[in-house]
């Protein structure tokens, strides 16, 4: 067996957890990313803006790299592109849509002069010949639009890569996943399916954008006053079918937040949205129509902090308030993590009299995830000798792993990967590689990596027990106090109310310094943070963090 003929799978992010998608493939002498994702951060990461891929791996392998291959333009596939290309210099390829919004990107993180971008615009149905691999791109349905499917071949076989789809069967505006051409590539064998496992859980087939779009249609047509739609900005498709409604019912759409701003002007510049420009106005006009005339268009979808919506149901925006009679619809799904903020948008606007429509009350959403009924479409169309699951929590690689295997997929050809552990295929056989380190990278502002497990820590301390800070000067000669004691609480205690409790825990820190004699002030501080925990946690069952401050003068 040669050696050369081989592809070796590295699963970077996006197989044990929705989002942070990479996938990295590898001959003898090329390299290929696909994908470059972010996850938003959970609950537990306290502070953390965002979660990206280990990108070391990848630079790792800068010599072999020979592009990067973006299936769409979501955060969770392009995302960490940002931090990755400072790095590194290849050739990205993707649609006209996804690349516009790597370059936007791009030039948001200042990253213009920082390398040479080389972005490659493919078409549907086009191929391209990267080192040992040749690359197809099939059409599929999402809730973004041009995303792809990829077609591999391979020294050692074809590869299908499904990308994130769905099959929608009578699309709207002719955004369907093209099981024709992804049929045709696949009529001689296929050695392995890698298929999106989000919505396996789900029976049956997803909502269609058709169904969705007679659902608002309903809304509009019974709406009274303004109505409010927000949505994931990059649904380019949705924001179209609204602006069409709004059209027919001779209502006037404004837009509202940057991120829609942005992606809207860079749909119309290519060519990919239309909006005639005398229903489309600014903000500044809409004080001149009436509230049943008026659709408006605002960020704010996972109810995030700073955007349109958050800050119209707190009644902090500049220009807009919400209205007595307001219909306000939440088209798109909530994102785990970020159902709590959202629901208290939601409260907050009906305290304010508005109605809030979202996915669970009505048909508001369609998701762009294929379910259960989908997936069997791709299985049976691909009809691959392999199976790999990706894009999915564990649960749900091994119940996409299940249905493959339902599906005619031997139960010894189809494996449940997580990040961070490789398998070879070659010609006549498998290996499954040694692991490599694929934990997550936390990033916090401008600190990428720097905030590990015992910041994490020592964070989730401070936002469930506060904080207690001790200040003593010393005399640097005698070793005398010459200020202090002094206690101070940060998210601890009440002071005023409790303030002999700090005072008990300064004549503790008193007794402590007074039998120590000359020892060290590391181990002075040691032992007055330890008998104050211990204090603490006696007489408030609560445990600080406790921060001795000695300074010696």
């Amino acid at each position: 067996m040669d050696k050369r003929d081989r592809v070796t799978i590295y699963p970077i992010g996006g197989l044990g957890e929705i989002g942070l998608n990479c996938l990295y493939l590898e001959t003898q002498d090329t390299g290929v990313l696909i994908d470059c994702g972010l996850m938003f951060p959970d609950t537990f990461h306290y502070g953390v803006d965002v979660v990206i891929p280990r990108l070391d791996f990848i630079i790792s392998k800068k010599d072999k790299l020979k592009a990067i291959v973006v299936t769409h333009g979501h955060e969770d596939h392009i995302g960490a592109l940002p931090w990755l290309l400072r790095d590194i210099e290849v050739p990205i390829y993707g649609s006209k849509f996804t690349l516009a919004l790597i370059e936007n990107k791009v030039r948001d993180y200042n990253l213009s002069d920082c390398n040479k971008l080389v972005l490659r615009e493919i078409a549907p149905r086009e191929t391209v010949q990267v080192g040992d691999f040749n690359f197809h791109f099939f059409s599929v349905c999402h809730s973004i639009i041009q995303g792809y499917c990829l077609g591999i071949e391979t020294p050692v076989g074809k590869i299908v890569h499904t990308g994130d789809f769905k099959i929608d069967q009578k699309p709207l505006g002719g955004h369907k996943t093209d099981l024709e051409g992804i049929s045709e590539f696949s009529k001689d064998g296929v050695m392995l399916l890698l298929s999106d496992s989000t919505n396996v859980e789900l029976d049956g087939f997803a909502l269609t954008e058709r169904e969705v779009m007679a659902s608002l249609e309903k809304i509009f047509k019974i709406a009274k006053g303004r109505i409010l739609i927000t949505l994931f900005s990059s649904h380019i498709q949705r924001i179209q079918e609204i602006f069409e409604l709004t059209k027919s019912l001779n209502r006037k759409m404004a837009i509202c937040g940057r991120s829609l701003e942005s992606n809207v002007d860079i749909a119309r510049r290519l060519g990919l949205l239309k909006l005639d420009k005398d229903y489309l106005i600014p903000l500044e006009d809409l004080s001149s129509l009436k509230d049943e005339e008026i659709v408006l268009l605002v960020t704010g979808s996972q109810g995030e902090p700073m955007s349109a919506l958050t800050r119209l149901a707190e009644g902090s925006h500049r220009q807009l308030r919400i209205h007595e009679g307001d219909t306000v619809i939440m088209s798109s799904r909530f994102i785990p993590g970020n159902t709590k903020a959202i629901t208290s948008v939601i409260n907050k606007l009906y305290k304010l009299g508005a109605e809030v429509l979202y996915e669970k009350v009505q048909d508001v959403h369609a998701s762009g995830h294929a379910h259960k009924e989908e997936l069997k479409i791709m299985l049976n169309t691909v009809k691959p000798k392999f199976f790999i699951p990706i894009h999915g929590e564990y649960r749900h690689l091994v119940k996409h792993k299940n249905l493959a295997i339902e599906c005619g997929v031997a139960p010894e050809r189809a494996f449940i990967l997580e990040d961070g552990n490789p398998i070879t295929f070659y010609s006549d056989g498998i290996k499954l590689e040694d692991p490599f380190p694929a934990n997550v990278i936390l990033v916090d502002g401008k600190g990428v990596g720097d905030v590990g497990t015992t910041i994490l820590k020592e964070r989730q301390l401070l936002a469930d027990e506060g904080m207690v800070l001790l200040v003593m000067v010393l005399d640097g000669n005698s070793g005398e106090i010459l200020i202090g004691p002094k206690l101070q609480s940060k998210g601890f205690i009440f002071e005023q109310e409790y303030s002999y409790i700090l005072e008990d825990a300064e004549k503790i820190v008193m007794d402590i310094y007074s039998k120590s004699g000359k020892i060290s002030k590391s181990n002075l501080k040691k032992k007055i943070k330890n008998s104050l925990r211990r204090y603490f946690r006696r007489t408030l069952e609560r445990d600080p963090v406790v921060i001795p401050v000695i300074i010696t003068v």
